[in-house]
Formats: C-alpha cells, structure tokens, sequence
C-alpha cells in the first residue's frame, strides 16, 4: 500500500503526460509530455502537470535522476499560443505569468532532457532550464517570438545567451532561425547526438549512471556547477568549496573512498 505515489497514479491523473519509473533498477523517474495534437505546445494545464509529477519525483526516494521528454516528432512546439493571444500587460505583469514555469529549473536531482523534433520557444527554454541536453538527429532548437511579436520570457534569452554565446543567440533571438542538432551540439547547447530511435535510451542509460551514485552528493555536485553558470568565478570556486567540504560530513563521501582503497564497489546510502 505504501508504494510510491507515482506508481499509484493511473494515466487518469495526468492529462498531458506519461509517468513513470524506468530504468533496471526503476530509479530513473520518465516524464513525456503527452499533448501530441498540439506538437506537445504549454499550455497551462500542461505545465501544472509537470510542476505535479517533478514533486513526486523529487519525494520520491528511489528516484536518482529525471528524464524529460516529448515525442518523435516534437520535444515542445512552443507555448500554447492560443492561451496567450488575449492577455493584456496587466494580466501578465500581476498574474507573474510563467514565473510557475521556473520549477524545472530549482528541481534538486539531475535532470536530463531528450529532444526529439522540435524544441521551439517555451519548448526551447524548457529543454534548458534540464541539467543535460540529448538530442535526436532530426531535433530543431528555436526562439521564434519574434515572428509573433513578442520575445522570449522563460529564459530564452538568457539560458542561449550562456549556452552557445551572444552572436548566436542574438541570431536565434532576432531572426527565429532555428539550428538543427549537429549546430546545437557544435554550440554547446547539447551535449551529445543520437539517431532518433536510440535519443530515449541513451538518456536512460545515462540516468541510470547518475542514479547510481550518491543521490545526495549529485544534488551538491549539480548545485555547484549552476553557481559556476550562475555566479562570478570567486563566488562560484567558494561555493564549490564549501560543497566539497560537506560532503566529508556524509557517509557516502567515507563510503566512496573506503570502497576505493578495498579496491570494491561503492554502495551509497545517500546519507
């Protein structure tokens, strides 16, 4: 009765996505944005089911890594335009409009996108506000606002921006040219290409990696990294210090060492 909540929880209860664990030792939480007659676009409802489903994995112990996805044919088109096209200023200004949007990027665990198709506007920033990008061969990246009238406000015009560099990003931002996978991973933007039926696997598979090692420690070690992405060089190289040096506070940290000098395999407790 008291399996995790996530395994509970029929398709019923998610409208727009698929949950589950996977994985062989069902320690990768699975999450695939399920709207396919709109190409996977935001909507609210949508984005209310991912901030659900990031929860319970985030409670959920077993869980070691996230990975996020959509279909063959798009990871997210964008934001549900329809939803927007009325709102004024004043709605948008007091309602915080897609502030609710940022859940994805203060998640704790590793999480790792696997883009297939298109990943245009809130696609696009949603792709990369994930840990790690792996994209399919035939995966297109893109901030087309422009082309609508308006520019991108989840962090498209930042997350590029420190991903693949000014130029490119003011191409990208000005323009609404999109870059294919190859030119993503040549940016910087993605970290590795895979033929479009393997992309889910070897996210999978690199899940299962993360998870195996201390789940407290991948937390710290994520945490570092972003400060690097976030901060000044001095602020970022003490943050990481002051990581570092907790993790000889944990069990894992006397663990992992020990397993090493006894030449055997590590067994973590994240604790």
């Amino acid at each position: 009765a008291n399996e995790p909540v996530l395994l509970r929880r029929t398709g019923a209860a998610f409208q727009y996505l698929l949950v589950q664990k996977t994985g062989a030792q069902k320690n990768v939480g699975l999450i695939q944005l399920n709207r396919p007659q709109a190409l996977n676009a935001l909507c609210e409802g949508l984005m209310a089911e991912l901030r659900r489903a990031l929860e319970a994995m985030e409670s959920d112990p077993e869980v070691g890594a996230i990975v996020l996805t959509g279909s063959q044919k798009a990871f997210a088109a964008g934001a549900d335009i329809k939803e927007m096209q009325n709102k004024t200023f004043q709605e948008c200004y007091s309602g915080g409009f897609l502030s609710g949007w940022d859940k994805l990027s203060v998640v704790r665990k590793p999480v790792i996108a696997a883009v297939n198709g298109y990943a245009l506007g809130g696609g696009c920033e949603l792709a990369m506000m994930c840990d790690i990008i792996y994209a399919g061969e035939k995966a297109q990246f893109g901030q087309p606002e422009i082309l609508l009238g308006t520019i991108p406000g989840a962090g498209g015009t930042q997350r590029l921006t420190r991903a693949v560099g000014k130029s490119l990003a003011m191409e990208m931002v000005l323009t609404g040219d999109r870059i294919s996978a190859k030119e993503a991973k040549e940016a910087g933007l993605v970290s590795k290409v895979y033929p479009v039926e393997k992309l889910l696997d070897a996210a999978i598979a690199c899940a299962e990696k993360i998870a195996s090692n201390s789940k407290l420690v991948a937390a710290m070690a994520k945490e570092s990294v972003n400060a690097a992405f976030e901060t000044t060089l001095t602020e970022g190289n003490r943050t990481e210090k002051r990581l570092f040096y907790a993790t000889f506070a944990t069990s894992d940290r006397k663990e992992g060492m020990t397993a090493f000098v006894e030449k055997r395999k590590a067994n973590f407790t994240d604790s």
